[in-house]
């Protein structure tokens, strides 16, 4: 029996962009640049600003691809790479800000969860609709696995501003959630 690898091994790609090769660094620009692009948009409203963070972030990932030492995942790398872009630009058009932390009682029992049928632009336009801060936490933590001290630490702000935050994003959500069932629904 012969088993196929589904993963294609990038070493040599990555071996060769890191020498300058502008094959290589194309190929690799085709093979994560859609994936990247739906990362900044996560963060950034405006198509221009997360195409812009998209191209801002490629660069950065050519200049400093000889940092990559080829351990853990390589699109991870890159993603985080990308993250940090989006943040920049957020921070460049000064649009983000956080409100001053709250002491919040929060746990898992407390989150709400509404039975709803919305399409993903939907719910990217709900997302959209939060304040930045709040958008940048809930994409951090929801989407993209940070914990809450690691969000702190990127973002400059406690942990406690970080629960906060999320608390907020997820409270205008499942308010959001619950307007577009009575919209569509009639009921809540």
């Amino acid at each position: 029996m012969r088993i196929i690898s589904l993963h294609k091994d990038y070493k040599k790609v990555i071996a060769k962009a890191k020498e300058g090769n502008r094959r290589a660094q194309h190929e690799m620009y085709e093979l994560f640049a859609p994936k990247m692009l739906s990362v900044c948009r996560q963060y950034l409203k405006r198509e221009d600003l997360a195409e812009e963070a998209m191209l801002n972030g490629f660069l950065k990932v050519f200049t400093h691809l000889g940092s990559y030492r080829f351990e853990g995942s390589f699109e991870g790398w890159i993603r985080r790479i990308m993250v940090n872009e989006s943040i920049s630009m957020l921070r460049k058009e000064q649009k983000l800000f956080f409100e001053e932390e709250e002491a919040l009682e929060y746990s898992k029992e407390h989150a709400t969860y509404i039975e709803t049928e919305l399409e993903v632009n939907e719910i990217q336009k709900m997302i959209d609709a939060l304040p930045e801060g709040y958008k940048t936490v809930f994409v951090l933590y929801v989407v993209e696995g940070y914990k809450h001290s690691e969000i702190a630490e990127l973002l400059h702000i406690s942990e406690n501003t970080s629960k906060t935050q999320l608390f907020k994003a997820r409270k205008m959500l499942q308010n959001s959630l619950m307007q577009e069932n009575i919209h569509s629904y009639g009921t809540p």
